[in-house]
């Protein structure tokens, strides 16, 4: 997401490269490239215009610190106005309640029961708590099956009732069941339609007034782009929502929702939804944010993700393998699972400082497919010793993972070097590991 706008921003501070101050002439030059890029990125015109004029007046005639170029400045003075247009601060969810009712709302499409799936397992692993998700779009085909799935999937209880068509009856009989169930946390699944209409909002309004919920939030897909900020102020009149959720920002967005959803209905956006996994929810810190679509990455993010994943029985098994050269295919195959566990690898990889800006980087969930395939080729025996890997070997397992024996060779060599950088680091052998990753680039 908003590799478009990070690449033109970027683009638009070379133009302060090599001049000692920020000058009204080189400001104005920027910031004209900045209001484009935001305007590719679908902010509105009003929006980006104010933007710019904050970050112009804030610029303006402030020397170079000693440790920082101008096109360091102007960054730094973008990146605390896109955290402050984003929200500024983070914002949770409201869980204060003894159950915490969230109602969802949105239009139809945008991914709120998908989203509802995704809030009940996040609720339930990392908060603790014992969610009931209330399955009240009783318009939709397979809605009802659709939640129930989910609810199978994260081990989650979901309240129907077949035969009633009433939403409003359903979320106020919901209450009663999760009193009696012991479910502190009620997560209800509204219906949306294609557009806003009356009968719609005069739904959601008294679904609202029967079951007085903690928390209300709104749920758009972000590749609508302005329309999102459009629909939100509607529902936002209706309802007055506490917060927003914008799902399929993994897709071919250009991000001016999230830019500017704060600006319009001055609401927090609390979630992101970033993929198809039911693990696939970050909480939204404007901060972060404004560090990936500068390029900065997101470190932070990126070790909370690792912590997610990350187990210490594990690694100390591979500490010890590493430590007597066992280190097998096996092991190789597990820190690959490892990895996509921490989610989208494009959107991983992005977190990391400076990968954002990099162009030629396109490295999606299939990358690692043709290496398991390779793996999953060999033998226990293979995959304990690769040593014993001869041409004969190499042909039949090219052959059965339908690949060229030049990648199984490739495949075995960058599994040595890794193996070696690995036992250096072990042994503390830093000034090594340095030489050989010279020679690599050689």
């Amino acid at each position: 997401m908003f590799n478009n706008l990070t690449e033109k921003l970027n683009s638009a501070f070379h133009v302060l490269k090599g001049h000692g101050k920020i000058t009204e002439i080189n400001v104005a030059e920027t910031l004209k490239e900045v209001r484009r890029a935001l305007l590719d990125a679908d902010v509105s015109f009003k929006i980006a215009k104010e933007f710019t004029q904050r970050v112009k007046e804030k610029s303006l005639g402030k020397n170079v610190l000693t440790d920082l170029r101008p096109g360091q400045l102007m960054v730094k003075i973008v990146k605390d106005e896109l955290t402050k247009l984003m929200g500024g601060e983070h914002e949770g969810i409201n869980l204060s309640d003894t159950p915490s009712i969230i109602l969802l709302s949105g239009l139809q499409g945008s991914g709120k029961t998908t989203f509802g799936g995704k809030l009940a397992n996040y609720l339930k692993k990392k908060k603790g708590k014992n969610p009931l998700l209330v399955a009240c779009d009783v318009y939709r085909p397979a809605a009802i099956d659709q939640l129930k799935l989910l609810g199978e999937q994260i081990k989650v209880e979901v309240y129907t009732e077949e035969g009633n068509k009433d939403p409003v009856l359903i979320s106020k009989n919901s209450l009663k069941f999760a009193k009696q169930n012991k479910n502190n946390v009620i997560i209800i699944d509204t219906a949306g339609r294609l557009a806003i209409d009356e009968i719609l909002m005069k739904e959601i309004g008294n679904i609202k007034n029967a079951t007085n919920p903690s928390e209300i939030l709104f749920v758009v897909d972000s590749m609508t782009g302005q329309d999102a900020v459009n629909t939100a102020k509607a529902f936002n009149d209706l309802l007055d929502f506490n917060g927003v959720v914008l799902t399929k920002l993994d897709g071919d967005t250009r991000g001016g929702a999230a830019l500017t959803i704060k600006s319009i209905v001055n609401k927090p956006i609390k979630f992101i939804g970033n993929g198809e996994k039911l693990d696939a929810i970050d909480i939204f810190y404007p901060e972060r944010m404004a560090d990936r679509i500068l390029g900065m990455g997101d470190v932070v993010s990126l070790v909370e993700r690792a912590q997610d994943v990350y187990d210490e029985k594990k690694a100390r098994e591979l500490s010890k393998k590493i430590a007597k050269n066992k280190f097998g295919f096996d092991d190789f195959l597990n820190q690959i699972n490892q990895i996509k566990k921490m989610g989208n690898i494009k959107d991983t990889v992005s977190m990391i400082p400076g990968m954002g800006q990099m162009k030629d980087v396109d490295i999606d969930n299939d990358s690692f497919k043709h290496i398991e395939a390779l793996i999953q080729s060999m033998t226990p025996k293979e995959r304990s010793n690769p040593k014993i890997i001869d041409h004969n070997r190499k042909k039949r397992i090219a052959k059965g993972a339908g690949r060229d024996i030049q990648e199984i060779n490739s495949l075995l060599k960058q599994f040595e070097q890794m193996s070696k950088m690995m036992k250096m680091v072990q042994s503390g052998g830093a000034s090594k590991l340095m030489n050989m990753m010279q020679n690599f680039k050689q």
